[in-house]
């Protein structure tokens, strides 16, 4: 089932936005050398405490995970793809470093993810960086009134596959609204004109998921959540909480 939201609750939803804006950024500010990513799951709680948000990532555990997640931020470092859970290995000059998170304030939910170097970038990972959030814009142009799903997913898949970039088998984005995932699904490939329609209040995750090596394939680590690529090349992604609207997509967790 798809929510149609209204104007009141777009508004409701970019404030839970703007949470998800301000923690990422803390997140990115205190990443270094040094730091762990428990850290920095610490710096995002402070932001969720001082909202007066909670967190839709603590706790969660659907049907194929083998424990709860036991973090507010998913801290994927290098060859991990998303999910990653924050430990106490310290991140390393250099490192990639995925950070997704979401936030719950009145009600309503805020997703986001982006993708960074700490440190001194090596090239390719600048450019995987760069292909990432390029793809997340083309993603989020295609999000207008009268197009469908598939223009979405298409629009993503052309950014990554011309660069040539993986793009990880059977995942992507989804519904945002009261939950944090809800309908309908928004595949990061996809064809044109194929698929929902979309309509004015419909709100979406659009969220890129490349891998440097340029295989699909993944495998799921052994704490049960993080996703790493099979390959064991480097992967980035990113994420906006759209609102498709009349005038255009509105991004509802920009800074």
């Amino acid at each position: 089932m798809v929510e149609i939201k209204t104007d009141a609750d777009l508004l409701l939803m970019r404030e839970a936005g703007r949470v998800v804006a301000r923690a990422l950024q803390a997140v990115r500010d205190k990443a270094a050398p040094g730091v762990t990513p428990a850290e920095l799951d610490g710096v995002a709680r402070e932001v969720l405490a001082a909202a007066g948000a909670d967190s839709p990532f603590l706790g969660y555990r659907p049907g194929w995970a083998p424990v709860p997640f036991p973090a507010t931020l998913c801290l994927s470092v290098n060859d991990a793809i998303v999910h990653g859970v924050p430990g106490t290995v310290p991140l390393a000059d250099g490192d990639l470093v995925s950070a997704d998170f979401g936030a719950v304030l009145d009600g309503w939910v805020g997703d986001a993810a982006i993708s960074f170097t700490v440190g001194r970038a090596r090239p390719e990972d600048t450019r995987l960086i760069d292909t990432a959030y390029e793809a997340l814009e083309a993603g989020i142009a295609a999000a207008v009134v009268g197009n469908r799903i598939g223009d979405i997913g298409h629009a993503v898949a052309r950014v990554c596959r011309s660069a040539g970039y993986g793009i990880p088998d059977g995942m992507g984005g989804h519904g945002v609204g009261r939950t944090m995932h809800e309908g309908p699904d928004v595949p990061n490939e996809g064809r044109p004109g194929r698929g929902m329609p979309l309509r004015h209040g419909m709100v979406i995750a659009i969220e890129p998921m490349l891998i440097a090596g340029g295989d699909d394939h993944h495998y799921t680590a052994a704490d049960g959540w993080t996703i790493r690529t099979l390959d064991g090349s480097r992967a980035a992604h990113t994420e906006h909480t759209v609102a498709v609207t009349d005038a255009g997509p509105r991004v509802l967790t920009a800074p």
